[in-house]
């Protein structure tokens, strides 16, 4: 073999190496590039799952802080609604409180009204002796009635006639007026105790009205409301 063959050979080996070579880099670039567009998505879908979460989450706040903001003016409409229907309510009462003043005006009526809640009294109490208490202007009606009170409970109740001792050192409020509108105030009635004071039966004209105010504060409601939804 001369030497132009052999350099012939060599040539063509040098060329298929360099084939070789140039086919393998190829590989290796292609495969590089698969592996950096396969990471690439990969890492975008991270970031696209990371931010769809962010948002649900944030989404969720907005949805948690309306739902909030929503039953807090809820909650205030309904208190609103309630303070307005109380103030009726109360105006109500004041009104009938200022009628009450009217019933001590008829003494003939008055006198009447105060044996039966002299009587209804003791028969809560049923006690032999009893404090009796009254309004200094109505001192000369009580003791007017105070013996037919006396009877008429003995009679019911089917016992002696009780002792009845009327204070005269200390008396219930008189009855509002303009001149002492904030102060200590009474319609008319009595307040009875046992003589030991641990028993007392407050039968005021006021606290009738409290009583059957509040025992009557749902149908009175039902009656000016009705079933108010807010």
């Amino acid at each position: 073999m001369n030497d132009a063959d052999v350099s012939r050979q060599i040539q063509q080996m040098v060329r298929f190496i360099r084939q070789e070579a140039e086919e393998k880099a190829n590989e290796i670039s292609v495969s590089a590039e698969e592996e950096f567009n396969i990471e690439k998505l990969q890492l975008v879908e991270a970031e696209k799952k990371k931010i769809r979460q962010e948002y649900e989450r944030k989404e969720k706040q907005v949805d948690v802080r309306k739902k909030i903001e929503y039953s807090m003016q809820l909650n205030a409409s309904r208190i609103k609604v309630l303070q307005a229907q109380d103030d009726v309510a109360n105006s109500m009462k004041e009104a009938a409180s200022k009628e009450l003043l009217n019933v001590s005006h008829d003494h003939n009526v008055y006198r009447n009204l105060l044996k039966d809640l002299i009587v209804q009294s003791l028969l809560r109490l049923k006690e032999p002796a009893v404090l009796l208490r009254c309004r200094k202007d109505d001192l000369h009606l009580v003791e007017h009635v105070l013996n037919s009170a006396a009877n008429d409970y003995a009679e019911k109740a089917k016992v002696h006639a009780p002792e009845i001792i009327v204070d005269k050192h200390v008396y219930l409020p008189p009855a509002p007026s303009h001149h002492n509108a904030h102060g200590l105030s009474c319609s008319g009635g009595v307040v009875l105790a046992s003589r030991d004071g641990k028993i007392v039966f407050e039968n005021t004209l006021d606290a009738r009205l409290d009583i059957v105010f509040r025992n009557k504060l749902p149908e009175i409601r039902k009656q000016l409301f009705g079933q108010v939804v807010v």
